[in-house]
């Protein structure tokens, strides 16, 4: 009997929002959510959270360790619109108000095996010095209404921001049935090894051993 090909491929994504790096900050939590195109489907897992919150280290490293687990698993037929993860933390001001420290994006890697990506966090600025004051004044820092305009980019050329803190983040990848979809996701160093050069003149040179 003829084994029918597929029709899908699978992304499974498994890891952990590790640490956080806000040096002028004592405490801050994180909220995540996945933004996918059309064409891609949740099978399982979760596509959105909120981390438990954690203080700074008392160490030199002074980071917060938030060690929370993502897992998730999309189907789909072609690979655009990429899973990206997008990333926003808060915390408490003064007065005690929740304000974000800092909103940041990335692709899911696509790659099978383990990443580790580190991302450039950034907040939005006021367009005035007396709007500043007034958003500190009543607890109202600029925020986005919606956190996946981040992975988007439609107007972001407008948006006036500052950077501020990183976030650290593994993931551990697994693909299924890429290929027989005619999608090539082999490592690059590892589809072409590099081919050293012979000292001596005439010698033919061959490709390197690829590592296990």
């Amino acid at each position: 009997m003829a084994i029918s090909s597929p029709s899908v491929f699978l992304l499974m994504v498994g890891g952990q929002i590790e640490t956080g790096e806000f040096q002028e900050f004592d405490d801050i939590y994180c909220r995540y959510n996945f933004v996918y195109g059309q064409d891609w489907v949740i099978t399982s897992g979760l596509e959105e959270g909120i981390t438990q919150t954690a203080r700074k280290s008392v160490d030199d490293r002074q980071k917060f360790v938030l060690n929370f687990p993502l897992d998730i698993t999309f189907k789909s037929t072609n690979p655009y619109g990429w899973p990206q993860v997008v990333v926003h933390a808060y915390g408490h001001d003064v007065f005690g108000n929740d304000v974000v420290r800092g909103y940041g994006a990335t692709h899911i890697p696509m790659v099978p095996g383990r990443h580790t990506r580190r991302i450039a966090m950034f907040v939005p600025e006021s367009s005035s010095q007396f709007q500043k004051m007034t958003a500190w004044l009543m607890g109202r820092r600029p925020e986005f209404v919606d956190a996946r305009v981040i992975a988007q980019g439609e107007g972001r050329e407008v948006t006036r921001v500052r950077s501020q803190g990183f976030i650290t983040l593994s993931f551990n990848i697994i693909m299924k049935d890429m290929k027989k979809l005619g999608y090539d996701v082999t490592p690059s160093d590892v589809a072409n090894p590099t081919i050293p050069e012979s000292s001596n003149a005439g010698t033919t040179s061959t490709p390197a051993q690829t590592p296990r």
